[in-house]
């Protein structure tokens, strides 16, 4: 993570908050962010340097028109600043902020086979009661972990996975353990 990411993160967290617009700016920066990721064109403008820093206002005015005063002139600063193309790791600093803020844990479970739901919701509730907070999961399925499963949040990972504890077992065994 770039410190300016959290430090623009942490300026428009702050803002919102302020103005009690934070679930509206969260919500359209996270819009903007996925349009981005989404649409290979929009992130060639915003990352391009020689294009001219008024044809990039203009595209932006014109994708960001009916989004909240707060969201457009963020991104029209980001934008002015050259950091336009650094706008979905910005927003993942705000949602961690936002996460916080809601004391909700965003997690991403990955598992060798789809669980059933009742298997899912007990795995989060276990991590609900762990952590005091709400817990939202993204769930993925990698038949390679073979067994187990592998939990992400933030920073954290917890790899509980056979393939994990064979990995463990083979650098034991190379460094003589």
């Amino acid at each position: 993570m770039a410190v300016s990411h959290l430090m623009y993160a942490r300026s428009v967290f702050q803002a919102a908050q302020e103005q009690g617009k934070l679930t509206v700016v969260h919500e359209e920066i996270g819009d903007f962010a996925a349009a981005i990721a989404a649409v290979p064109e929009l992130r060639n403008v915003l990352s391009n340097p020689e294009l001219d820093a008024r044809a990039r206002a203009d595209v932006l005015g014109e994708i960001l028109g009916d989004a909240d005063e707060l969201t457009r002139n963020f991104v029209l600063l980001v934008a002015e600043k050259g950091r336009a193309g650094e706008l979905e790791e910005i927003y993942r600093e705000l949602d961690r902020l936002v996460a916080a803020e809601e004391k909700r844990l965003n997690v991403e479970l990955t598992t060798a086979f789809e669980l059933s739901e009742e298997e899912a919701a007990s795995i989060l509730k276990k991590i609900e009661q762990a952590s005091g907070r709400s817990v939202e999961a993204t769930r993925k399925v990698d038949p390679s972990l073979i067994g187990g499963l592998v939990l992400r949040a933030g920073t954290l990972r917890v790899d509980a996975s056979v393939r994990g504890r064979i990995e463990q077992l083979r650098h034991d065994l190379v460094r003589g353990r």
